[in-house]
């Protein structure tokens, strides 16, 4: 799927598709850069090799109710999502879990678009969690799904075992919700 960012003058040409196997090894580095940067909210710390580990990424390949999707602009790697069925609140059935655009592409309208397309890819009730603490994936996520779904989301704050923060959901299951050109 391409498209276009159009609200800007310079508009890079974005491919958001399924991960394959071949691209595991760009989407294990990728990895490495969101959670630099997610360590900020985090706290997580390198480990002893110096590295970042996502442990359960292993399982976006393998697993069918799980889904690797990659992006590139203009024809360079720029970020990746990662989505699932594993959802915090009934009723809710998809999520998207991790969700990475480099700092180059970043503030550009891009997020959103790229964001918009993946929720068209897929009708359902997803949901979204953000760290607590996370002030600009939680400005991101009220704008774009403030847009995207003329303001019809629910925003609930979660405190307990499974999460601390906000958990953003909607549906675009029942609705005539298009964002494709």
């Amino acid at each position: 799927m391409s498209n276009s960012v159009a609200d800007h003058p310079s508009s890079p040409t974005f491919e958001l598709r399924p991960g394959t196997f071949a691209d595991r090894s760009v989407v294990d580095r990728l990895m490495e850069l969101y959670l630099y940067d997610y360590s900020e909210f985090d706290g997580y710390d390198v480990d002893e090799h110096g590295l970042y580990r996502y442990d359960d990424l292993d399982y976006y390949w393998m697993e069918k109710d799980r889904e690797v999707l990659v992006l590139k602009v203009d024809g360079k790697w720029a970020g990746f999502a990662l989505i699932s069925t594993e959802t915090l609140l009934d009723g809710n059935e998809r999520s998207i879990d991790n969700f990475f655009i480099m700092r180059k592409y970043r503030r550009r309208g891009l997020g959103m678009l790229v964001a918009q397309a993946i929720f068209d890819r897929t009708p359902a009730n997803w949901e979204l969690c953000v760290l607590a603490g996370n002030t600009p994936a939680t400005h991101f996520w009220r704008r774009t799904l403030a847009e995207y779904t003329n303001g019809e989301f629910r925003e609930e704050q979660l405190d307990n075992e499974d999460w601390t923060g906000p958990v953003f959901s909607f549906s675009n299951r029942d609705t005539n919700v298009s964002h494709e050109s």
